[in-house]
């Protein structure tokens, strides 16, 4: 069982920046050569959102097209324990939203939401003046 757990959320003005981290543990190692992870955002009544995504293993990216300019998807290097860092710059109101993570074995990472199982319980970013 893969557990995630988000930090890093909070409340900025609109051009701020935030460092979100998802630490994501539970995992076989011989999982890694197709686990993706990815960060996903919610406001209340809508569909998630998928933001980025990343491939543990060849490190490859993909980002929403909302955010492709302004945000960067990153992990860390350790085997047992990885961290997906989310890197928000330039944020603007409308990315206020509750920002969730989400890992899974897929043969391609995507942005979808169906497609991925484990979930964490989020983290929220506020960005107002």
């Amino acid at each position: 069982q893969v557990q995630l757990l988000e930090s890093g959320g909070g409340s900025v003005p609109p051009g701020g920046s935030l460092r979100l981290s998802c630490v994501v543990s539970g995992y076989r190692i011989s999982q890694l050569s197709s686990l993706c992870v990815a960060w996903f955002r919610q406001t209340p009544g809508t569909e998630r959102e998928g933001v980025a995504v990343i491939h543990s293993h060849s490190g490859s990216s993909t980002y929403a097209d909302s955010v492709k300019d302004r945000f960067s998807i990153s992990q860390s290097q350790e085997i047992f324990k990885k961290t997906v860092y989310l890197q928000t710059n330039r944020l603007e109101p409308d990315d206020t939203a509750l920002y969730i993570c989400a890992a899974d074995w897929l043969p391609r990472c995507t942005l979808g939401p169906r497609d991925y199982i484990n979930w964490g319980q989020g983290t929220q970013v506020t960005v107002s003046s």
